[in-house]
């Protein structure tokens, strides 16, 4: 069984920070592209930062500046530390991973989602 667990949502106040963490496990040979998205309601999900194997970054031109996103490939872990949040960053959150999960088989795998409430 291959999953991918995600941590850290909660309520925070505008311009508070928070961090997220996602944890793959099961029977992986290999974690390769992984990323943050996000979907608000009655939005479509979109990518809020990446990074790759070797730990090259790209960030949603509203995230960059304000959220971090990182890799423990150790411990199959990515996180994302978000600084001063906004309204409109509430969403609910998802991980995403690229894994080997066979020799020559790679499937891209979700995370459950976790809800993060900017509001005063």
């Amino acid at each position: 069984q291959v999953q991918l667990v995600e941590s850290g949502g909660g309520l925070v106040q505008p311009g508070g920070s928070l961090g997220l963490s996602c944890t793959a496990s099961g029977t992986i040979f290999s974690v390769n592209d992984m990323g943050w998205y996000r979907q608000a309601p009655g939005k479509e999900r979109e990518l809020v930062a990446g990074i790759t194997s070797r730990g090259t970054t790209t960030y949603a031109g509203s995230a960059k500046d304000r959220f971090t996103i990182s890799r423990d490939n150790a411990r199959n872990t990515l996180y994302l530390q978000m600084n001063g949040l906004r309204p409109e960053d509430t969403a609910v959150y998802y991980c995403k991973a690229n894994l080997g999960i066979a020799f020559n088989v790679r499937r891209d795998y979700w995370g459950q989602g976790t809800q993060v409430t900017v509001s005063s």
